[in-house]
């Protein structure tokens, strides 16, 4: 028979065991396997990545083989250093998914460090093109602080809100951290310069207050003092170069421009014409005529364009909705995910897609400045590639221990 003594031995150890798992954030370790349903990562997630990947890369390639054989002589340049990126980003993907994403939150604030420490480092590093500090190179390789940035903001505000979610509609606690955090990264941005990733920064802050909860009259007061900010800085004149890039802003097709103002407009200009030429249905596929030196590098921020000319408005809408498939798989894991932590971090991730892709189609299209937004999957770009299969890995990870059926 079981005596009384064993009976409450047992009540203490079931007691330590929950309260050692509350302690953990409710967290309990899981054995993680590769494709077994209930633990295995999300499939049609990685289905429609994979599928954004490929088609980004061809379309990458018919868009640079003109400009990579008049520019080094080497038709398959960009091709290849592209296809090295994306083996890289797929490994790193994949072994980032098999890490229990509750170890960021220990780390998100030494994360956050490390961003605003690559923002100063580029600052001491010799200029880019065009006098901007951007880059850290890394041999042939640079990395773009502000990509740390972007990850390190949805980080901490992904732990702050989730340690936090209980006082987030306050002052104290849900606005002034974010602001803060916000406030410190776009000073630094400002002195790169590097106006479109604030731009990205300040959207990805908002979406990650609002999803832990804080009240919406912030958030109008918040648009009320960085309104007043800005004009502040515009007329104190530390935005003339944000001011140069919106010069020729939604006047690229009008016909009587002077000489400086047609040479400001000539990327938004073959943009458009570009698109225009494209039609329903495309010229089809390597058939772009706007790629050969009339846009100018067509593989990074304007791919998008080459791509309305050659698949055409359908093509186009096609490519789109398998963006808006992956925010929409993204959005479902992250809501069935098994604590407030990974719900917020997931989210934040894939709305750093979903804003991107916006803003890009938003820029080639002129209804926002030419500003240098990359299209993911699609751009050229090492760090940029390695950063987006980075933050998959981490949604993957989620995609572990979310209450979603797997195949």
């Amino acid at each position: 028979m079981t005596s009384l003594k064993d009976i409450s031995r047992r009540r203490i150890e079931a007691f330590k065991r929950e309260r050692d798992a509350s302690s953990n954030g409710g967290r309990r370790k899981i054995k993680f396997s590769l494709l077994s349903i209930g633990k295995g990562i999300d499939i049609p997630f990685i289905i429609i990545m994979l599928a954004l990947l490929i088609i980004g890369i061809t379309m990458m390639f018919s868009a640079s083989y003109p400009v990579a054989f008049y520019e080094i002589g080497d038709s398959y340049y960009y091709l290849k250093r592209q296809l090295i990126f994306a083996v890289i980003g797929l490994v790193i993907m994949f072994a980032v998914s098999f890490i229990d994403y509750h170890y960021y939150h220990r780390f998100a604030v030494i994360i956050l460090g490390v961003s605003y420490f690559a923002l100063m480092l580029v600052l001491v590093l010799p200029s880019q093109a065009g006098g901007v500090h951007r880059w850290i190179g890394v041999g042939a390789f640079g990395i773009q602080a502000s990509e740390i940035s972007k990850f390190a903001i949805i980080l901490f505000m992904a732990h702050w809100g989730s340690r936090y979610y209980d006082k987030m509609g306050t002052l104290k606690y849900g606005v002034l951290p974010g602001a803060a955090v916000f406030g410190s990264t776009a000073a630094l941005l400002i002195l790169e310069p590097h106006y479109s990733c604030i731009v990205i920064c300040a959207m990805l802050t908002v979406i990650m207050m609002f999803v832990s909860g804080i009240k919406i009259k912030w958030l109008a007061i918040g648009a009320g003092v960085l309104a007043v900010i800005i004009l502040l800085l515009w007329v104190t004149g530390a935005l003339t170069y944000a001011m140069e890039r919106m010069d020729g802003w939604g006047q690229a097709l009008n016909d009587d421009l002077d000489r400086d103002m047609w040479n400001a407009t000539w990327q938004t200009r073959n943009s458009l014409y570009a698109i225009g030429s494209g039609g329903l249905f495309g010229l089809g596929l390597g058939q772009s005529r706007q790629k050969y030196l009339y846009l100018p590098e067509p593989q990074n921020d304007f791919i998008f364009a080459i791509v309305c000319e050659e698949l055409g408005l359908v093509g186009a809408v096609v490519i789109l909705l398998i963006f808006a498939l992956l925010v929409w798989r993204g959005v479902i894991i992250s809501l069935r995910a098994r604590d407030r932590f990974g719900k917020l971090l997931g989210i934040g991730l894939i709305s750093h897609i979903g804003l991107q892709v916006i803003l890009n189609i938003l820029v080639i299209t002129d209804w926002l400045p030419n500003t240098g937004i990359s299209l993911p999957f699609f751009s050229y770009g090492g760090s940029s590639l390695l950063t987006l299969m980075f933050e998959m890995g981490v949604i993957l990870s989620v995609s572990r221990t979310s209450n979603i059926e797997k195949s």
